[in-house]
């Protein structure tokens, strides 16, 4: 059995890490370069850095913070926002990213993900779905949960799969922030339709919320930022927990 990772994730904002409730209401969290060593440091299986207010100017900036985490970590870590193009994919690889996460101009243009695929290997590309429910079903948001589609989440999941994504970040806006657990029905779902790795996002709170994902949920990796942040759960304590729990992990 693979083991079960654990992923710190970083919003970026302006250059500094920011936090906040179902997309809103960010507050400040520290620097992402001293929090990043902090957390390889700490036993993070990986971490994820999202530049949520990107836009292509900003692209050399997250391309030199980029090079600043990749001098002292130690493990894999994922960049995302406002990458739109094989060019800015290159950038950040070239800089150190070990992978790239993708939102917003997947679903503009599918034909994306087929080409970073290609170009830089499945195992390179993460495909994030932000999705909450409306009406009962499972709807696609876009640009920071900002815009709401038509799409349905297990759909676009099972097209983005098809397409050559090496693995899928799900963030529940319902759940993001509110620290009452993981959409965990929803990411049994996509575990059991997709044959690529799920990393569970939004809702962690407390060390039982992270064993009901991996064991009702079905997560292959289990993201979380405040609870990390704010010294609220310690990554070494989790992961005693989680391996009392018989869920493999890497101590």
């Amino acid at each position: 059995m693979l083991t079960k990772r654990i992923v710190p994730c970083l919003d970026i904002k302006n250059g500094r890490t920011v936090k906040g409730v179902n997309f809103v209401d960010l507050r400040d969290a520290g620097d992402p370069v001293e929090l990043a060593e902090i957390y390889s440091n700490a036993g993070a299986d990986e971490l994820v850095f999202l530049d949520i207010s990107a836009t292509e100017e900003r692209r050399k900036t997250l391309a030199n913070l980029v090079l600043r985490v990749a001098e002292r970590v130690n493990i894999p870590f994922t960049v995302g926002g406002g990458i739109s193009s094989i060019e800015d994919v290159d950038i950040l690889l070239q800089n150190g990213a070990d992978k790239v996460s993708i939102n917003s101009s997947a679903v503009k243009n599918p034909q994306l993900i087929n080409d970073l695929a290609g170009k830089f290997g499945s195992q390179c590309i993460t495909v994030a779905i932000d999705a909450k429910q409306i009406d009962g079903f499972w709807k696609v948001h876009l640009v920071g949960g900002k815009v709401p589609t038509e799409l349905d989440l297990f759909d676009w999941a099972k097209e983005v799969e098809k397409r050559g994504a090496g693995e899928i970040l799900f963030t529940s806006m319902d759940n993001d922030g509110t620290k009452d657990g993981f959409a965990n029905e929803a990411l049994s779902k996509l575990s059991s339709t997709l044959n690529i790795p799920i990393i569970a996002s939004g809702g962690a709170g407390t060390i039982q919320h992270f064993v009901d994902t991996f064991k009702e949920g079905k997560s292959d990796a289990a993201l979380a930022a405040s609870v990390f942040h704010f010294k609220e759960i310690e990554i070494e304590t989790l992961k005693k927990e989680l391996r009392n729990n018989d869920i493999p992990v890497r101590l």
